[in-house]
């Protein structure tokens, strides 16, 4: 149907056309040159086949046969205005919320500071932050809870796309009293590996990382559903722990953690945005993401 119907373009034009009564104002009003209006209305008549204008130097009246067709257009025209203003409507109803799910580390230490950055950017939007583990971020993208999501873990989910937006370090911490922080040598993996640590539960992408990078824990000394709950037991005295750099900074400055070395043990990971595979982040949500990543 498509090649035998004129453009929403060519037919804005005639209706120009059949109210002002001439080609060259409806040029004008369309925002095109005359020659350029001329074209238009030329391709229309070869792809109707009837003649639309009589042009005369006392300007432009439409035929029967454009008179009939300019009806029909302005139904168009108007049916077009109609969709575009829903198709508007929607946007606004999306634009006007976000939901970001997000997993512990990156919700309690790097969202707040990109949602104050898009507050800037989009007053307007409300912006709602559910936090739990890189697993329950993945649920929440897939059944539709979340537009977009931040984990922390070693993998996409099935059934996400990715974009990588920060890099972190887990380290190895305890409280100044507990015998690690008074060590000459570093740590082994292997011992590391076997002493029971207070740790995040499965799920959670911390505990992905470490447990990949140890081949296997031992059994958790304490097992909490927090990045905070984690750092306060080791603050107080609970046993040692493994945690993101950007949750100890301020208790390692003034010495309610210690940094326990590790030889010859990586634990980079990467901070990903991830949303359902195939269903590019836009309105707000594609704004967080660009300030992710500025």
């Amino acid at each position: 149907m498509a090649h035998r119907v004129p453009d929403l373009g060519a037919l804005e034009l005639l209706l120009a056309v059949a109210r002002l009564g001439s080609l060259g104002a409806a040029a004008r009003e369309v925002g095109i040159t005359q020659p350029a209006a001329s074209s238009r209305v030329r391709s229309m008549e070869r792809q109707l086949g009837v003649a639309l204008v009589d042009r005369s130097p006392r300007g432009s009246r439409l035929t029967d046969a454009g008179a009939l067709v300019t009806d029909w257009a302005r139904r168009v025209v108007e049916a077009a205005e109609a969709f575009d203003a829903g198709a508007q409507a929607l946007r606004d109803r999306r634009d006007s919320r976000l939901r970001v799910a997000a997993s512990m580390t990156i919700a309690e230490y790097l969202l707040p500071g990109w949602l104050l950055a898009l507050r800037a950017q989009r007053p307007d939007t409300a912006v709602s932050l559910l936090a739990g583990n890189s697993t329950a971020v993945a649920e929440r993208l897939l059944t539709g809870e979340a537009d977009l999501g931040f984990v922390e873990g070693l993998t996409v989910p099935a059934g996400l796309d990715s974009v990588v937006v920060a890099h972190d370090r887990l380290i190895v911490v305890t409280a100044p009293g507990h015998p690690w922080a008074r060590r000459r040598a570093p740590l082994s993996a292997a011992e590391l590996s076997a002493t029971p640590l207070i740790l995040r539960e499965k799920g959670s992408g911390t505990r992905q990382v470490l447990d990949a990078a140890l081949g296997g824990l031992a059994r958790p000394l304490i097992e909490l559903s927090s990045t905070t709950a984690v750092k306060a037991a080791a603050v107080g005295g609970a046993g040692p722990c493994v945690l993101s750099e950007l949750v100890v900074r301020e208790e390692l400055a003034v010495r309610r953690l210690v940094a326990v070395p590790v030889a010859d043990l990586s634990l980079t990971r990467d901070l990903r945005a991830v949303w359902p595979t195939g269903h590019r982040p836009t309105g707000p949500a594609r704004d967080l993401l660009t300030l992710t990543r500025t």
